[in-house]
């Protein structure tokens, strides 16, 4: 939809929102999420004035397109039960497209850059299952190769190399210590940010390592805020309520949590006076986060699909569903050290939320990339401790199931192995292959795959679920 620019006037930064100011943050992976979360935490922040974000998009130049044509200011929708409120975000100061490894170059020579941040997702790290660069991967290895032949070799594809490109640019123009807080649901972010980056520096140029290590602080976060895809709708409505098109709108719920480790040697915005909590250990938040809301979400969004829903709502009002989140919930609350019950309720007060259609399908992509993060920690635990692993094992199985019946929609990284690892492990609706069903349990983790009790719950488990998502279907 376009304005039309006579009676809709399209939102404007000098109408609608405030300055631009100053470039202090680069964030790689602008989405939807950054623009409801960090992006909202700089702009509440009492000195946004002096913090402005240069946003690059992770895959493709459509965001910044988008933004760029509205002076990179956007209406967000918080949506909650009683209704929704509009306010206008005005702390991303530029947009470039990922690709365009000049205009990165140009922020990391700049001594004002003082953070990096990043929403690139779990895939966008480029880890092999170890944990390490994967530098077979065919377009890190010929991001690497690129760039060991011309630093200023533009277009790179990967994360993790257009770091390096971003630190020999700024080690050659001394521009001074800079901060790295990644911010993807992934526990430890920062050191598992860290790691691939320094491989891919020592695949690159070695010396670089030295200057890194004096002038770059690797922080850890922990990001938590429901943001659907926009729909036309969104676009609508914004245009209905406040009188302007705004391309990109974005609707997140009221529940917000930032929290922070690490040291900003070349400062930060005041994000702890906008709510972000700065704390010297993440991992009790990390793990609470990651293991009952991202967890459970796989789980919903597995489960859900195959019982025919679309949305988390939808699926958690189903008895049955609600009730496996919840086994989910107890299985994972045993291994978290801060309190959960509260949080529990929050949860299911989120999910419940109808004004927020959070699509079980978008939740359900790169699952080969989430579950080891989500799910495996906790089964791991359960299983050495004998605590109750079907929660765990009940996930995976409707992931494989998913991957058999969704393979069409499906949105992975690794769609190709995935698929073709489970589609042996249904001979027939009631035939299922235990040593496939191993096969796929490896992919994730080579320690719940060696574990017989393990595998046969899972087995049981594509049963059961199965059987329920098609009594489901056809009630």
């Amino acid at each position: 939809m376009k304005a039309d620019s006579v009676s809709i006037p399209q939102i404007s930064r000098e109408q609608d929102g405030r300055p631009t100011a100053p470039e202090k943050i680069i964030h790689l992976g602008i989405g939807n999420f950054t623009r409801a979360h960090q992006a909202w935490y700089t702009e509440h922040a009492p000195d946004a004035a002096k913090w402005g974000i240069a946003g690059f998009t992770g895959r493709g130049p459509r965001m910044s397109d988008l933004l760029e044509a509205q002076e990179c200011v956007y209406t967000l929708i918080t949506s909650g039960r009683q209704g929704d409120q509009f306010e206008v975000i005005s702390s991303i100061s530029s947009m470039h497209s990922g690709s365009d490894t000049a205009a990165l170059r140009a922020r990391f020579t700049d001594p004002d850059i003082a953070i990096v941040t990043s929403t690139v997702t779990e895939a966008g790290y480029k880890r092999t299952h170890t944990g390490d660069l994967d530098i077979a991967d065919p377009d890190v290895a010929a991001d690497l190769r690129a760039l060991k032949a011309d630093p200023l070799a533009d277009g790179l594809k990967t994360v993790p190399v257009r770091m390096v490109a971003g630190f020999l640019a700024r080690r050659c123009a001394a521009a001074g210590p800079i901060t790295v807080l990644p911010c993807d649901n992934l526990a430890g972010n920062g050191a598992a940010f860290r790691k691939v980056v320094e491989q891919a520096i020592a695949e690159v140029d070695p010396s670089l390592l030295d200057w890194t290590r004096l002038n770059v602080s690797w922080a850890t976060s922990m990001v938590d805020r429901i943001t659907p895809a926009t729909t036309p709708g969104d676009i609508e409505q914004v245009e209905r309520v406040k009188g302007w098109h705004d391309a990109s709108p974005v609707r997140t719920e009221p529940f917000r949590e930032w929290v922070i480790a690490g040291d900003f040697p070349a400062g930060r915005p005041a994000w702890d006076e906008a709510g972000a909590v700065i704390t010297g250990d993440v991992t009790p938040y990390e793990e609470r986060k990651l293991w009952m809301l991202n967890g459970s979400h796989s789980t919903l969004a597995y489960c859900g699909s195959l019982f025919g829903y679309e949305t988390v709502a939808d699926a958690v009002a189903d008895p049955t569903l609600r009730r496996w989140v919840n086994e989910w919930w107890d299985l994972a609350g045993r291994y978290i050290s801060v309190p959960t019950d509260e949080y529990r309720k929050q949860l299911l007060e989120r999910f419940e939320n109808p004004n927020i259609r959070h699509l079980l399908m978008q939740i359900a992509s790169d699952g080969s990339e989430k579950l080891p993060v989500r799910i495996v920690p906790a089964a791991r635990k359960a299983l050495k401790d004998g605590a109750p692993i079907v929660p765990a094992a009940r996930a995976i199985a409707a992931w494989i199931l998913f991957l058999t019946r969704f393979s069409d929609r499906l949105a992975d990284v690794n769609k190709s192995k995935v698929v073709s690892l489970a589609k042996p492990c249904l001979a027939s609706e009631r035939s299922i292959d235990g040593e496939a069903v191993r096969h796929v349990i490896a992919y994730l983790d080579q320690g719940l795959a060696s574990s017989s009790l393990f595998v046969d719950e899972v087995v049981r488990q594509i049963d059961e679920v199965g059987k329920a998502a098609e009594a489901r279907r056809a009630s």
